[in-house]
């Protein structure tokens, strides 16, 4: 008896060891790829890299806004793809001379990193200081995160005094969804990037724009539920009958993303 619960107590240790050791495997996904913008139909924007560290520059996707009156918008994609993958939420945006600054993170595109929160969130701050070199104040950047990315795209939100903040099937927290996925009490507990929008959403104080799906079964929908009541004002959300993870541009989230740049240009220009 005794030697059976040894050998359960160390299969239990060896997979908590596992899961916390690995998780990192299990939450970015590195993908080689090197898109450019001329091969998803937007000549308009230039592939640049932008330096986070001494040996690491990450791809990112730049168009210059056409004038002072129009915001500039700054996209943080989620964990899975490449920034090509995201030419379709992007596109009418340049066409209307938003600024766009659409970047990856640094174990993609062959930028030679690792993921991690602090990694990503030092990617973002990078990428929010590249927008600042070009003259554009933080208060005429609207920023974007998707899925993954909801959590960085909060954390900057918190940090600096955004004109916007847009949240496509966010999470309360990486911590919190795990804990619902796996069956085993302590997984909330063993992750190391938690990514914990609900501590920080409470700092934002751009307008937020959230969207999910009911029938996203990645990041259900009850967690951008949770996020949004904890959202100060101003905020609106709009939840989508039938949405998954991926298809929310299909159901018309297109255009509450382009009415709510318009309302926020409305307010750069107001000043």
């Amino acid at each position: 008896m005794m030697s059976i619960l040894l050998y359960a107590g160390g299969a239990w240790i060896a997979i908590i060891g596992i899961m916390y050791l690995g998780q990192r495997s299990m939450m970015y996904f590195p993908d080689h790829s090197e898109p450019h913008p001329h091969d998803h139909d937007l000549p308009q924007m230039e592939s640049i890299r932008i330096a986070v560290e001494d040996t690491v520059e990450i791809l990112a996707w730049w168009h210059a806004p056409a004038d002072h009156s129009h915001p500039v918008l700054v996209y943080f994609h989620g964990n899975a793809g490449h920034i090509g993958e995201r030419d379709y939420k992007i596109r009418e945006m340049v066409e209307a001379g938003y600024g766009v600054l659409l970047a990856t993170y640094r174990y993609n595109a062959g930028a030679g990193g690792t993921g991690s929160e602090e990694a990503l969130l030092a990617d973002a701050r990078e990428a929010i200081e590249f927008v600042k070199s070009h003259g554009i104040a933080e208060q005429r950047i609207v920023l974007y995160g998707e899925s993954l990315g909801s959590g960085v795209a909060v954390a900057m939100a918190a940090e600096h005094n955004v004109a916007g903040l847009i949240l496509e099937t966010p999470y309360s927290s990486i911590a919190e969804v795990a804990h619902s996925r796996y069956w085993f009490a302590l997984a909330k507990w063993l992750i190391r990037d938690r990514y914990d929008s609900l501590a920080r959403i409470g700092k934002v104080k751009a307008p937020i724009l959230l969207f999910h799906g009911d029938a996203d079964t990645t990041i259900p929908m009850r967690f951008g539920e949770r996020l949004y009541d904890a959202a100060p004002e101003p905020k609106e959300a709009h939840f989508f009958p039938g949405g998954r993870h991926t298809d929310l541009y299909d159901h018309g989230a297109g255009q509450l993303v382009m009415d709510f740049m318009d309302r926020c240009a409305t307010r750069v220009r107001a000043g």
